[in-house]
């Protein structure tokens, strides 16, 4: 007598007697145990892996190409306030942060790759007509600028 039942996918275990126990019978035989086999669950692991190397490098590319656009549209921002300064004034403002004062901008947006405001200010060519004529960011400004040995 077996001390396992299976009734539907369930398995009902009874408790095994002194006798089965001495002889060494196995209480339950595999096929009745309800789970998955180690191939199953490395085939399974497989699958997802394979899954993940085409879904994460999409994923990655996706992030990248947002900050570039965020970039673009805080460098555009940055642009039209500093031409409707311009326009108000009669000059450009001294630094980013002249901008905020007088309500041009709320705040000086962050560049999205290095996460802080740090933009590179170009001055206009005439200095008396001020100190921000220009910005671009400032990784851009790393790569552009000549390398010193």
């Amino acid at each position: 007598m077996e001390p396992c039942i299976r009734v539907g996918n369930q398995v009902n275990f009874k408790l095994p007697t002194l006798s089965t126990i001495r002889s060494g019978k196995r209480l339950c035989s595999r096929s009745m145990l309800p789970g998955f086999t180690l191939i199953e669950m490395l085939v399974v692991m497989t699958l997802i892996a394979l899954l993940l190397t085409l879904a994460v490098p999409r994923y990655f590319n996706a992030l990248d190409n947002g900050r570039t656009k965020v970039q673009l549209q805080n460098i555009a921002t940055l642009r039209d306030a500093i031409d409707k300064f311009n326009a108000d004034q009669g000059h450009y403002p001294d630094d980013l942060q002249e901008l905020v004062a007088k309500k041009y901008l709320r705040q000086v947006p962050l560049d999205p790759f290095t996460e802080l405001p740090n933009w590179v200010v170009i001055a206009p060519s005439d200095p008396a007509l001020g100190n921000v004529y220009d910005v671009q960011p400032a990784q851009a400004a790393k790569s552009t600028a000549p390398e010193g040995n």
